[in-house]
């Protein structure tokens, strides 16, 4: 009997230390496998997660957790397994969803997004909570639906969700909409002195193609000098890959006053954190040849976008000019409402219109506003003021207005 009750008092403790040496408090154990794996510690975050899961099975965070693990190691097929789970076991648990449609997107396995988002929509009711929403939006992205993509966005801007990409994500969208368009638009220039006022036109068309990307056509008919002439241009935005595209002039006129060629290419790229840069040339030939650099970085900070764009232009001999540009635009009810304000010093390289040989410095502020009235018709104006040096002693005030109405079909 003594040796039956030591061996029973020995299994209990044995127990006992197992029991509680298996004990352990999931959510510590979530917060561990959570900072090893964002640290980029995947397997050893999982290991963690594994022991919480083998007590917990249906401890949802986790699963998602272990889920966005595998995705963003490109497991995508690994990831689905735990996020399918994470969705059986906590239906109404919109965290869930997020992840899953994260992880099929980055998969291109659009036809099941659809099937989860459709899920989300069943479990979650309508309207889904803005975060999935913008997924939502992205997915139409993805498969080219981009009107349907932008209609998401636009009603997310307007009821201020807090995404710092939002704003850039909708300015993509707007270039990449299948949308016609005509325009015209007029500038008046004044200045002080024995310079009469320029009156010029300008008419343009926009579609888009597969190739090209928008493309703008644009005739300027413009007075100046007692003369009359005529600019014939021609814009592309072509598509290079998800985070990046081009931008490419050409044009040329038989004015005096207008570059006989011009030619400009640009790159812009998309960074995180809603940061865009771009760098690029133009080539501008009036009674001499100007080649200008040009590169800049942009960044979208809440209904804000900042622009700074930095400018060399060589010259003969070893003389280098430069000029710089800051703009900002406010954007107010959808992604084509802002007010914008421009202050700039130098030669621009888009005032394709001027003769940059005649300018030694210009300095200018420029403000505007730009309303999408309907969906059809949209109307801009800006005001600007510039001193221009001319030569030593030779000065040259100018104040611009300029007025614009477009129509969409």
């Amino acid at each position: 009997m003594k040796k039956v009750f030591i061996l029973l008092t020995c299994s209990m403790v044995f127990a006992f230390g197992a029991k509680a040496q298996d004990s352990f408090d999931p959510d510590a154990l979530l917060v561990d496998a959570r900072t090893l794996i964002l640290d980029g510690k995947y397997i050893e975050g999982r290991k963690i997660a594994f022991r919480a899961l083998s007590k917990y099975p249906d401890y949802a965070d986790i699963l998602i957790l272990v889920g966005r693990s595998y995705a963003w190691e490109g497991k995508n097929d690994s990831a689905s397994i735990y996020l399918d789970r994470a969705i059986l076991s906590a239906p109404d648990y919109a965290d869930g969803y997020s992840a899953y449609l994260d992880n099929l997107s980055w998969a291109e396995q659009y036809d099941q997004a659809e099937e989860v988002l459709a899920k989300a929509k069943d479990n979650l009711g309508q309207p889904l909570p803005n975060g999935l929403r913008y997924k939502e939006s992205r997915l139409y992205y993805y498969r080219e639906e981009y009107n349907e993509a932008y209609d998401i966005a636009e009603d997310l801007f307007e009821k201020k969700y807090k995404n710092e990409a939002l704003l850039d994500y909708m300015q993509t969208l707007q270039r990449l909409r299948r949308n016609n368009a005509v325009g015209v638009t007029y500038d008046y220039d004044t200045f002080e002195g024995d310079i009469s006022p320029w009156n010029t036109f300008s008419l343009y068309g926009r579609t888009r193609t597969n190739l090209t990307g928008t493309l703008i056509a644009r005739v300027t008919q413009s007075a100046r000098f007692d003369a009359n002439g005529t600019l014939f241009e021609l814009d592309a935005y072509p598509s290079l890959g998800e985070k990046a595209y081009a931008y490419l002039n050409i044009g040329g006129s038989s004015a005096s006053f207008f570059p006989e060629f011009r030619f400009g290419a640009s790159i812009y790229y998309n960074l995180p954190k809603a940061w865009e840069v771009d760098a690029g040339f133009r080539y501008l030939q009036f009674s001499e040849t100007t080649t200008i650099y040009t590169a800049s970085v942009g960044k979208y900070v809440g209904n804000w976008w900042l622009n700074l764009r930095g400018n060399l232009i060589p010259g003969t001999g070893n003389s280098l000019g430069t000029s710089g540009n800051f703009q900002a635009r406010y954007y107010f009810k959808t992604g084509e409402d802002f007010f914008s304000i421009q202050l700039s010093t130098g030669v621009s390289p888009d005032e394709e219109t001027r003769d940059p040989t005649q300018l030694l410095n210009s300095y200018r502020a420029r403000v505007g506003y730009q309303q999408l009235i309907t969906d059809r018709f949209m109307i801009y104006g800006f005001s600007g003021y510039s001193f221009d040096e001319l030569g030593p002693d030779r000065f040259r005030n100018n104040l611009n207005l300029s007025f614009g109405v477009e129509y969409r079909f």
